[in-house]
Order: structure tokens, then C-alpha cells, then sequence
């Protein structure tokens, strides 16, 4: 994925190949269609053990009172509504204003104050440089068009001494289980994406990006090449999850 847009550069969409120019609007069609039922697609994607990794996800950032923590792709708040309890000060970024409303929605609700919004390209974001103790994203990467530039934006808004935490799903490395999971995501996930939402292509399309995403130590040299230092994996059920993480310095 080197080659120039005029060349015929491609990204990929699950399963398929398509210009790399068009997936932003169709990764942000699914995100806007399924936005109202973030959840249920969650515990599709999970069994439910989401709410399960994001609890470990925000433990593992240690955020603390004062900090400015930027959490990207994180429009529901899902991640956000966690880091604040420490009296961080989280700006929640995505691309989906869609996504957006529906954690601005969620937030009201539950009376939680305190937290920025705003609509933001990961590849290209609006912020100035080193700005940010902490930068967090939650199942959002694989999403995104060109990952390296993603990463070096990241890099980019944080503050020298500043860390970088990924949750992302990955491919399990054990054994039986790697098949139970294969079965149930591309055959269970889909249908239970129809039968909720009336949508199996979006949820379908949230399988297979699964399986072509970079496995975990080609994704850490990519964040190792964005310049990150200190990179770690912790892998989760095997790698079916992984936590990948990093420094500034």
C-alpha cells in the first residue's frame, strides 16, 4: 500500500481491495449505520467481554487528575466515560459525527461532565503538537486508511514522556479455540447483526477487518517506526485481543 492514489493505491475493506481514496466513506457509512447500536455490536464482537477489556485497557493507561488525554476513534465514550473518573481531562476525537452524538447523548445521561468533543481525522488531526500526556484508541485503528500516518499523528500531539495505548482485536494463537472464534464471528456475528440491527453487511464487514489487520509483532514495528520507544504486547485469550503500547521520549 506504498503506491500513490495515482497509481492505483488500495486499502482494504474486509474482505475485498478498494481505492484507498473511498474507504473513509464507507468505514464511516458502517460506523453511522450501526452507531445507535454500539453496544449490541460490542457484545456481538465479544460475547461481551468488552466492557471486561476496556476495564484493563483504561487501567493499563493509568490516567491521572490533570492529565490532557486524547482518546481517538472513541465516539461513544465508551473508553472517555472510564478515563474521567480519574479527573483527566479527555478530549474524545472520531471521524463519525454520528458516533460522536450518540457518546455526547450517552454522557448527558449519565450525567458526566467535563469531557471535549470533537469530529477528527486520525490521519490528519487538528491538534498541536505535544499536547497531550496520553493517547488512546479502542478498536479503532484497524479502520483507519493508512495506519502509519495514524500512528505518527499520534506520536505527533503527545508530549515528549507521553504514552500510547491500542486495544484492538487480533487472530488468538490457541489452538481449538482460534477455530470456535472463526466460526462464531463469520457465521453467528452477521446474523445476530440482522436479526438486532437489521444489518449484517456492517457487522460482517467488523469480522473481516478483524482478519486483515496486521498481526501483533508486525503491528508493533509499525509503532515502532512512528517512533514510538519501549513498544509491549500484552496479549488477551490468546491474542484474540492484544494491547499494544508505547513512549515518547
Amino acid at each position: 500500500m506504498s503506491m500513490s492514489d495515482a497509481t492505483g493505491e488500495t486499502a482494504p475493506f474486509g474482505y475485498e481491495d478498494i481505492p484507498a481514496e473511498e474507504k473513509v466513506a464507507r468505514v464511516g457509512a458502517i460506523f453511522s449505520n450501526v452507531a445507535k447500536k454500539y453496544d449490541v455490536m460490542n457484545d456481538a464482537m465479544s460475547g461481551g467481554m468488552h466492557r471486561l477489556w476496556k476495564d484493563r485497557f483504561v487501567a493499563r493507561v493509568k490516567p491521572r487528575a490533570g492529565e490532557a488525554i486524547l482518546d481517538m476513534a472513541g465516539g461513544t465514550g465508551d473508553i472517555a466515560f472510564r478515563l474521567a473518573r480519574s479527573g483527566a481531562h479527555v478530549t474524545v476525537a472520531d471521524i463519525n459525527q454520528d458516533m460522536l452524538d450518540v457518546g455526547i447523548e450517552r454522557a448527558h445521561k449519565r450525567a458526566i461532565e467535563g469531557l471535549a468533543w470533537s469530529c477528527q481525522n486520525a490521519e490528519a488531526l487538528e491538534f498541536a503538537d505535544r499536547g497531550f500526556d496520553a493517547y488512546t484508541i479502542a478498536f479503532g485503528i484497524r479502520n483507519v486508511t493508512h495506519i502509519d500516518r495514524a500512528l505518527a499523528e499520534a506520536h505527533r500531539v503527545l508530549k515528549f514522556g507521553g504514552r500510547f495505548f491500542c486495544l484492538e482485536f487480533s487472530t488468538t494463537q490457541w489452538p481449538g479455540f482460534a477455530q470456535a472464534y472463526d466460526l462464531y464471528s463469520h457465521q453467528i456475528v452477521p446474523q445476530i447483526g440482522k436479526l438486532i440491527a437489521g444489518d449484517a453487511d456492517s457487522y460482517r464487514y467488523l469480522v473481516e477487518s478483524i482478519r486483515r489487520f496486521p498481526p501483533m509483532p508486525e503491528f508493533a514495528a509499525m509503532i515502532r517506526a512512528a517512533g514510538f520507544a519501549r513498544v509491549k504486547v500484552e496479549p488477551i485469550l490468546g491474542g484474540l485481543v492484544s494491547i499494544h503500547s508505547g513512549w515518547k521520549v
